[in-house]
């Protein structure tokens, strides 16, 4: 009887990365006038997220707004490919890239499941030949319109696209592997949960 491959799930920022790219992305991909009065503008949600009383999900849809708004999703698209060859090669985890190999060599399904946008993570994971669920944006007329479409993959969501897209049951075991609250859905998801690069128990505390 042939067993089930088991199923990995891998948040990307700060878990694949050593550091968050989304905020590096929209600075990476804005227009340089953009850029100059972006900044100033964006500041008081900025602050109100580092003091707690604005949300990631408002700072994220903020700064996309401001950023992105009516850029050609051509320039956008061709920004994305830039980045992830050219920045996000450089900020890999060795060892959750061994990791993935590791799950890979033993015949297991990865999925990397973020928040991140598709604008850039989706070549990255084409190049290393990797699933994904993330987030994307609304498009009119050839440019972004500044809003997501649909919920960003991010929290409750993460496990919802996770059970929306996938049989659960089909898999032997399933792992997951995060760094942040807007990964313990996802990590609650598995048998085998790995936070901040350390084995997590079922039902244990996150900080």
């Amino acid at each position: 009887l042939h067993t089930p491959l088991d199923l990995a799930l891998f948040d990307f920022d700060s878990t694949i990365t050593t550091r968050d790219t989304f905020a590096h992305f929209i600075h990476y991909a804005a227009p340089p006038a953009r850029r100059w009065w972006g900044h100033p503008l964006l500041l008081p949600v900025f602050v109100g997220y580092r003091m707690g009383v604005v949300s990631g999900h408002v700072i994220r849809a903020s700064a996309v707004r401001v950023g992105l708004s009516g850029v050609p999703l051509t320039h956008a698209s061709a920004k994305g490919e830039q980045f992830a060859h050219e920045v996000l090669e450089q900020i890999l985890r060795a060892e959750v890239m061994a990791r993935i190999d590791w799950h890979r060599q033993r015949g297991d399904r990865v999925l990397v499941v973020s928040g991140a946008l598709d604008l850039y993570l989706a070549p990255w994971c084409r190049r290393h030949g990797l699933e994904y669920l993330c987030s994307s944006l609304a498009v009119r007329d050839g440019r972004l319109t500044g809003a997501y479409l649909g919920a960003q993959c991010v929290a409750e969501e993460k496990a919802q696209r996770v059970c929306r897209s996938l049989r659960l049951q089909d898999y032997a075991a399933i792992h997951a592997y995060g760094d942040s609250p807007d990964d313990h859905a996802m990590l609650r998801l598995a048998q085998h949960a790995h936070y901040r690069g350390q084995p997590w128990a079922l039902n244990a505390p996150l900080a």
